[in-house]
């Protein structure tokens, strides 16, 4: 009998330590690879973290935070989490489905009465899923924060003249003010907002001590990083960073890997963290049930490497199928920051990724390596040079794209008016004031004294905005001159603005 014991301990450390061997040999292919990865991508810095059946088997952070003071990432470091925050703000809700406070299939309307969108019958209908799915047929009006600095509740109520592009349900429109409005439901069911319900109820239960629901609270917590952009031009630029909490909810979250790690336990241990149920298990299955198809323009272009022969979204979750096995996940995007999380939960597997380069896309590399050799014990991809490859092919045809419109300006012709005539207050009734002045005989355009851009003359009455440390594209826009000669209107991102 102890001779049997003896054997069979012996087997359990021969298999203990195949496994160690065999995750140690993963994490040094997989270190390699993003190394290469961010020498190519020319990242600055870089935190990556995998979990498997509960324990960190991957963590490493690379680069610095800051490359003019040359300070170094660490697992401690702040990054946004950006629209990954969407699926913690799911999970508040089913937190709340689970107190028998709301239904996902609530109308929208029996928890905020005065929910309104542009059209009555999807604002009578919406329920309280539907606020997670993108899918209620309301335009992307993400202009509203990118060009102004409203309160919450001004954001929702603009947002209420987003235009009807299509039948409720029947179609697939990335929308972050529907998350927006789901903050406001957190508030009014809870009685406390969305980012003190988050941050008692989540972080403080899954020991994530230095994630902050506000991204401005970042500042007082130190060891965040910057931002940064890769101009074709200029090189590596800062960028300047995004407060942008009146849509909080939408994307404000920063974390770091320490504190990501818990959070991926909780996702693979099923809800649950040490012992602690934060999400019933029929309520936590339910965020991860497709709720929405993607069409083929709705998905990431990495599906040319992954060919999955599905996608769709939950809440919160973008999903397709990988080697015969459900991947949920989602990226984060914000101007010169990017995350992505990804979880195999047949596999217990999740692995999560921060960079602070803008569209570093060495991120879906990452993830899908990781799972290749977490998961399926595969190191036959080289998933960083497909990656790399594709996502240059694609910024190739984005240049093409520049140059034909360069090639299209006509050279040599003059504005219908003197440039001071284009100046003026115009105004959108849903995006606000637009103020037009001249600058050093240059144009400049105010949003809502918040946002502004230098605009140089381009061919007749159409100028382009100049780069600036909030957007390095170059923007075209055009004047409308009326019967008189009158320059009535500008029109720019799409929109009409209107000369008051």
């Amino acid at each position: 009998m102890n001779k049997l014991k003896f054997y069979s301990t012996l087997l359990t450390c021969f298999i203990i330590i195949t496994l160690t061997n065999a995750q140690n040999q993963n994490s040094i292919r997989l270190n390699a690879m993003i190394e290469q990865g961010m020498k190519d991508w020319q990242i600055p810095g870089l935190s990556a973290i995998v979990v498997k059946d509960g324990e960190v088997v991957f963590q490493k952070s690379y680069g610095v935070r800051d490359k003019e003071a040359n300070l170094p990432v660490d697992n401690n470091t702040l990054f946004a989490m950006a629209s990954t925050t969407k699926a913690i703000v799911a999970m508040s809700l089913g937190m709340l489905v689970d107190q028998g406070k709301i239904k996902w299939t609530d109308k929208v309307r029996d928890h905020l009465p005065a929910f309104k969108l542009s059209d009555v019958y999807v604002s009578a209908d919406a329920r309280v899923k539907d606020l997670l799915t993108h899918n209620l047929g309301i335009e992307n009006a993400d202009l509203l924060w990118v060009l102004d600095s409203m309160s919450t509740a001004q954001t929702v109520e603009r947002f209420s003249l987003a235009n009807k592009v299509y039948p409720l349900r029947g179609g697939y429109t990335y929308q972050n003010i529907m998350f927006v409005i789901a903050g406001q439901l957190i508030e009014a069911v809870s009685g406390h907002h969305w980012t003190d319900f988050v941050s008692q109820n989540i972080f403080k239960r899954l020991e994530m001590t230095r994630t902050r629901a506000k991204s401005t609270d970042i500042i007082s917590a130190g060891n965040y990083t910057y931002p940064y952009f890769n101009d074709s031009e200029d090189g590596i630029v800062r960028m300047n960073h995004t407060f942008s909490d009146q849509i909080g909810s939408a994307g404000m979250i920063w974390s770091c890997t320490n504190d990501i790690g818990n959070y991926l336990r909780f996702l693979v241990n099923n809800g649950v963290y040490k012992g602690d149920t934060l999400l019933r298990p029929a309520t936590f299955d339910y965020l991860f049930k497709p709720q929405s198809m993607l069409p083929d323009e709705g998905a990431y272009p990495t599906n040319a490497l992954t060919k999955p022969k599905w996608n769709t979204y939950g809440l919160g979750w973008f999903q397709q199928d990988y080697k015969g096995t459900k991947l949920d996940f989602h990226t984060g995007s914000l101007s010169g920051l990017v995350a992505i999380a990804g979880l195999v939960r047949d596999h217990n597997m999740a692995v999560y990724v921060f960079a602070n380069l803008d569209h570093a896309e060495l991120r879906h590399a990452i993830m899908y390596k990781a799972i290749d050799l977490f998961v399926f014990g595969d190191d036959s991809r080289d998933w960083h040079a497909e990656t790399f490859k594709l996502y240059e092919e694609i910024q190739q045809k984005e240049l093409d794209t520049l140059k034909k419109r360069k090639d299209g300006r006509v050279m040599n012709t003059k504005p219908s008016l003197n440039i001071n005539q284009y100046a003026g207050i115009f105004k959108n009734q849903m995006l606000g004031k637009l103020t037009v002045s001249v600058k050093n005989e240059k144009l400049n355009l105010n949003f809502n004294d918040y946002r502004s851009y230098d605009a140089e003359h381009w061919h007749f009455d159409t100028f382009i905005t100049s780069k600036n440390q909030r957007s390095r594209s170059e923007s075209l826009f055009n004047f409308i001159l009326d019967q008189s000669g009158k320059a009535e209107s500008v029109e720019i991102f799409g929109k009409k603005f209107s000369r008051e």
